[in-house]
């Protein structure tokens, strides 16, 4: 497996928001969180995100093929927040997702901490990120009946 990144623009919107949709559908149909799915998000919004100076968007490829993406959000204090960060289905349970984190941790070499929100339903997303290091910081925001989402953090220091 060959995983590299490459950092995305605006010319990559329109790729990262089909990866984007197909991969948050089947949640978007499960917990019908149309207000807040990347699902539902409008390629303007990426393009929105894409031209912010303290966001890098980077296209996840695997031998080549764009398997999916991740946004970086640069905070205060050395704190950088993943939102969003996704594989596309068919390429996912290979150990990209993991992969892809060991390699921005490195090129955030200065982050102090982690931040990112994931769906408290989702008990495979869960389990992923405390493996990865993550602890829910106790923040949660119920979304609907069917859905909360829960965020954590990792510390560096």
């Amino acid at each position: 497996m060959e995983l590299s990144l490459f950092k995305a623009g605006i010319d990559e919107a329109s790729m990262i928001h089909e990866m984007q949709v197909k991969t948050f559908m089947p949640l978007l149909n499960k917990y019908q969180d149309f207000e807040t799915s990347p699902a539902n998000e409008t390629v303007e919004r990426i393009i929105d995100r894409l031209k912010q100076s303290f966001t890098d968007y980077y296209i996840i490829k695997n031998s080549n093929i764009s398997v999916g993406a991740i946004r970086i959000v640069r905070k205060e204090n050395k704190t950088f927040r993943v939102s969003p960060v996704f594989i596309l289905p068919e390429h996912q349970g290979k150990g990209i997702a993991q992969r892809v984190f060991s390699i921005i941790e490195n090129i955030y070499n200065d982050a102090t901490v982690w931040e990112l929100a994931t769906i408290l339903q989702e008990q495979g997303n869960c389990y992923f990120y405390e493996k990865l290091g993550y602890q829910k910081t106790g923040g949660i925001k119920e979304i609907n009946d069917k859905m909360t989402i829960v965020f954590y953090e990792k510390c560096l220091i």
